[in-house]
């Protein structure tokens, strides 16, 4: 007979309100009962205090970038400079150095309540483009070290074919290139999920992957029903240029090669027209805004909201890891916002959790995650509610609380799949998270 789990939650994030004492049970890895009113913590019950919400969603994840934290912000310059800077970490991977990283990486991820990562992966080759013994090494390399770090992944293998209109690899990008979308194809099919392990596809942006193998990539996620995500419209340099090369935006490119749609999620969608916006919108395309990320680079304040109202679901990633924190994701929308229409109140608090959980797993293929259900997957994290930075505001608050002033560093337990990944703010499998960090990062220094 299957084991049944039972946590007390102090404080629950039930979709719409806060509400205290709520008794969760978990068989399998599932929510199998949640009972409200449950004043005190049931016998046996594991006792979670604080406020507990869904898993957090980190949609769109680059996880080598996490090693140019600090190193780029000597001296000034835009996107493209910083990513000359990309560029030299890039060569230095090996899988054995990736893994090693990437643990980290999610390790600090489930430290700061993130459940389940989508990972936008182009490093693919050896350096110069040799493909490695096992072509998928670098993409199995990932799935391994969310494994250990107890986080789910979507691994969002990209196709990356050019290094502009036209033109082929540079010397840094051949790692990223299979030449062609019908040898990514082949490439990425060996490729098996497991649990915890979804498969989807990524083009890199309309400039990495000609016009005339967009749909290679759209079709071979459709036949898979898997998830497809796209840089799109982050840079207005690649928008002119898209401009020069076919006469249309980016967003038009793609809708004329069946990219767009309901399955498909478009990052950061920043510099957009209005009829881009009414594309994205009328075929339920997606958008992933990593705010802490746009504003790092200079990128710009994506149209989130125009977005959403003309149906696009958001959801947040951390991108470049300027910051792994999904709560500052969440109300760096909201406050984004608020400095371009001098306006408050945008997004409410249930609205911006909603992006960091439930539309950020359905844009990593896992609708039935996200929220505090029976049949839901026991995916969830505990926000301690007394902090300096969370202590003070009524029970009832406690989601605002959380949204507006709580940091990664307020979070307390996390669960995934009923099993205890962090406890009282330290990760169970990575002992020392820092250290980590600290040692993969130095070592592609060295």
């Amino acid at each position: 007979m299957p084991l049944t789990t039972t946590y007390w939650l102090e404080h629950a994030w039930l979709g719409s309100h806060t509400e205290p004492g709520v008794a969760l049970d978990v068989t399998d890895g599932r929510i199998t009962a949640v009972r409200t009113g449950a004043d005190t913590p049931p016998p046996g019950a594991t006792v979670l205090r604080g406020l507990t919400v869904p898993g957090l969603a980190n949609a769109h994840s680059h996880a080598f970038h996490r090693a140019l934290r600090g190193t780029v912000q000597v001296g000034s310059g835009t996107f493209w400079t910083w990513r000359e800077v990309m560029y030299s970490v890039a060569q230095r991977l090996t899988p054995d150095s990736y893994f090693a990283l990437a643990r980290a990486v999610y390790a600090e991820m489930a430290l700061a309540g993130i459940t389940a990562v989508g990972e936008f992966h182009y490093l693919h080759h050896a350096p110069g483009g040799t493909p490695y013994a096992d072509p998928n090494a670098m993409g199995e390399a990932l799935i391994a070290a969310a494994g250990e770090a107890g986080i789910r992944i979507t691994l969002l293998d990209t196709a990356y074919l050019s290094s502009g209109f036209g033109a082929a690899p540079d010397h840094h990008q051949l790692r990223f290139s299979d030449g062609t979308a019908e040898k990514w194809a082949e490439r990425v099919s060996a490729l098996e999920e497991r649990d915890g392990v979804r498969i989807g596809a990524a083009i890199h942006s309309v400039r990495a992957v000609p016009a005339d193998q967009l749909s290679t990539v759209a079709r071979w996620a459709e036949e898979r029903r898997a998830p497809l995500h796209v840089h799109l419209s982050e840079q207005t340099a690649e928008n002119e240029a898209c401009h020069a090369a076919h006469g249309v935006t980016p967003t038009r490119l793609l809708a004329d090669h069946g990219v767009l749609g309901p399955r498909t999620t478009g990052v950061h969608n920043t510099h957009m027209t209005d009829a881009d916006i009414a594309l994205v919108g009328s075929t339920s395309t997606g958008t992933c805004m990593c705010p802490t990320t746009e504003r790092d680079l200079a990128d710009g304040i994506g149209p989130a909201a125009a977005l959403q109202k003309a149906g696009s679901p958001l959801s947040l990633g951390s991108d470049s890891h300027a910051v792994i924190d999904l709560l500052e994701e969440a109300r760096a929308m909201e406050l984004n916002e608020r400095l371009r229409t001098h306006i408050r109140g945008h997004w409410t608090a249930a609205a911006l959790l909603r992006a960091a959980s439930a539309d950020g797993h359905a844009a990593l293929g896992r609708p039935d995650a996200g929220v505090l259900e029976p049949g839901a997957p026991a995916d969830f994290a505990t926000i301690a509610l007394d902090t300096v930075r969370t202590a003070g505001p009524v029970p009832r608050l406690a989601a605002e609380t959380a949204v507006f002033a709580a940091t990664a560093a307020d979070v307390r337990h996390v669960v995934v799949g009923g099993r205890e990944i962090v406890r009282d703010g330290a990760h169970v499998s990575v002992p020392d998270v820092p250290r980590a960090l600290a040692e993969a990062i130095a070592a592609l220094r060295d």
